[in-house]
Parts: C-alpha cells; structure tokens; sequence
C-alpha cells in the first residue's frame, strides 16, 4: 500500500500593506503546526507569462486533505483575514506524486 499524495499550497500576495502583513505572519505563524514552509520568495524568477505579486510562498502538507483542513481551520481563518485586508492573493491547492 503506497503513501497517500504530499498536498502543497502556493500563494502569490500582492502586498498592499506591509505591516498589516506582520500582523498576518505572526497570526498564520500560530497556524502551522503541521506546515512545512518550502519556499517563501519576493523575487521567484518568471520563465514564462505573467507573475501575480511581490511575493510567493510554497507549503508543503502530509496530504490536500490536511492542506484544506489547514487552511479552513480557525486558527488559520482568523489569518487569512488580516492576509486578505493587507494584500490581494492568488491561493491554489496542488496534489503532489
């Protein structure tokens, strides 16, 4: 019986208002118990279109199940709200192999 799928979740924020993203990491920061930050990048390097934003951050999860549980659960939601008063963002769950 093989493992189940890693879940990511890759977010491109549009940064309004910087210190009202403090605020957000240092909520979400209380949130991510079982998140693993692969990469958070101001500058991600565009091979091709158009990039959405002045910063990308890639979470990894046991599974898309955990990552949806992560991003619907109270402690991330109370988050998600100063992230979403302070900067316009792009948010895509990803199942991996």
């Amino acid at each position: 019986m093989g493992t189940a799928a890693k879940g990511y979740v890759i977010l491109t924020e549009d940064i309004k208002d910087p210190e009202g993203m403090k605020a957000y990491g240092k909520a979400a920061g209380a949130a991510m118990g079982g998140v693993r930050v692969l990469a958070v990048d101001a500058k991600p390097q565009v091979l091709e279109g158009d990039w959405h934003g002045h910063q990308t951050v890639v979470l990894e999860f046991e599974s898309v199940e955990a990552a949806k549980a992560w991003y619907d659960s109270d402690a991330y939601r109370a988050a998600r709200e100063l992230r979403r008063a302070a900067a316009d963002t792009n948010a895509v769950i990803l199942s991996g192999f």
